[in-house]
């Protein structure tokens, strides 16, 4: 049976041109067989000539499929490259593996609003160990209506990835589907066969305090937490917290949501995190940037950089398999913004899963599964991992 193969390589100088030939010609050399999927990441930098660049890459490597986007800081191997100019790529050889890769956009209807672009290749029935990677661009692309509607038509799909970056403005971030470079829509493919993978969402969050069940919410606001008003509880917490902690809640504090209520142990990761934005102190609640229903369970966060990298390494270390390659979509806010060193979420991936072919992107926003649900994230680091 044929193998599985990756290849990374990274261009950093504006003038590409050579660069680029020079990196095609060593991603060649890995692959005895055509490239099946090419994924390409593109600092700001590179904005206003992705289309040479994507033309070029086409001629010189010849991918089956090819996928990419800007992003404000680009990541190749172990390495985290902000704001300096970066283009990595990212192939894959797979040759068991049915990939289907295509640019979804969202039109809106009477109904609500449709999705248009999936391939008639796709069909109706969809292998069980299928999994999605997303680029989406931010401003035109709602990434939690598809996962929403993936959860109605898919579910128990991965969906991985995340929002293209670099540009606060509409129509100024880009995706790359093939050989064309879009500004709006989102860039997909999907993966079926011949490749397993796993997924690490490291949501950067610790608990504090206890858990409780939400007994009064109103939408986005929690007015009371077992059975007492959701402020007082909340007041109660801060006061019994050493010192550290109640700093680290003056900077920002979140709210994590069991995903799933049916386990009677809960650890890192089974918990959907969400901002806490501000509170109500006429009603005594807790305002949260997420609609809350009584009966879940909760219990409030705080994320650091101690927290953050805590449970990435955790999470990482769960890992029971070998891995070849993997993408990593990581938070415009984390990188040097949230670490006291450079590289972080990159150099703890490959002290975890060695010397392995990565690309990806300081995302405006994570897609990934957290308690076999996607979800679209902030703050986060999103990873799908191929297994050797």
């Amino acid at each position: 049976m044929a193998q599985n193969a990756f290849a990374s390589a990274v261009i950093t100088t504006t003038d590409w041109k050579v660069a680029l030939e020079t990196s095609c010609r060593k991603l060649n050399s890995h692959f005895s067989s055509q490239i099946d999927l090419l994924v390409i990441f593109a600092s700001t930098h590179f904005q206003t000539q992705l289309e040479e660049i994507t033309e070029c890459l086409q001629t010189q490597l010849s991918p089956r499929h090819l996928i990419g986007g800007t992003g404000e800081s680009i990541v190749c191997d172990a390495t985290e490259i902000e704001t300096s100019p970066a283009i990595s790529l990212w192939c894959a050889s797979l040759p068991e593996t049915q990939i289907d890769s295509m640019r979804l956009t969202f039109e809106r209807t009477p109904d609500g609003g449709t999705f248009i672009g999936w391939p008639d290749s796709l069909g109706s029935e969809w292998d069980e160990d299928a999994v999605m990677i997303l680029v989406g661009e931010p401003f035109s692309f709602p990434a939690d209506g598809l996962l929403s509607r993936l959860e109605e038509d898919r579910p128990g799909l991965p969906v991985v990835g995340g929002m293209a970056s670099g540009f606060q403005m509409p129509g100024e971030n880009r995706i790359i589907v093939g050989q064309e470079v879009y500004n709006n829509g989102a860039a997909v493919v999907v993966l079926q066969g011949g490749v397993k993978t796993k997924t690490v969402v490291s949501q950067g969050c610790r608990p504090i305090g206890e858990r409780f069940v939400i007994t009064a919410a109103e939408q986005n606001m929690i007015t009371s937490l077992g059975g007492k008003p959701a402020l007082e509880v909340l007041k109660n917490l801060y006061e019994e917290l050493p010192t550290n902690e109640q700093r680290a809640m003056q900077n920002g504090f979140h709210i994590g949501r069991v995903v799933s209520e049916y386990q009677e142990e809960y650890q890192i990761g089974d918990f959907l995190i969400r901002n806490v934005v501000g509170i109500d102190p006429e009603q005594k609640a807790v305002v949260v940037a997420d609609y809350l229903r009584v009966g879940q369970t909760v219990q409030f966060h705080i994320r650091d950089h101690e927290s953050a990298s805590l449970e990435l390494n955790q999470l990482l270390s769960q890992l029971e398999t070998p891995c070849a390659a993997a993408l990593l979509f990581t938070c415009n806010g984390r990188g040097t913004r949230m670490f006291e060193v450079e590289s972080h979420d990159a150099a703890t991936l490959s002290e975890h899963l060695g010397s392995i072919p990565v690309t990806g992107i300081f995302a405006q926003g994570e897609l990934g599964p957290v308690g076999g649900k996607n979800f679209l994230h902030g703050f986060t680091a999103s990873i799908i991992a191929f297994e050797s």
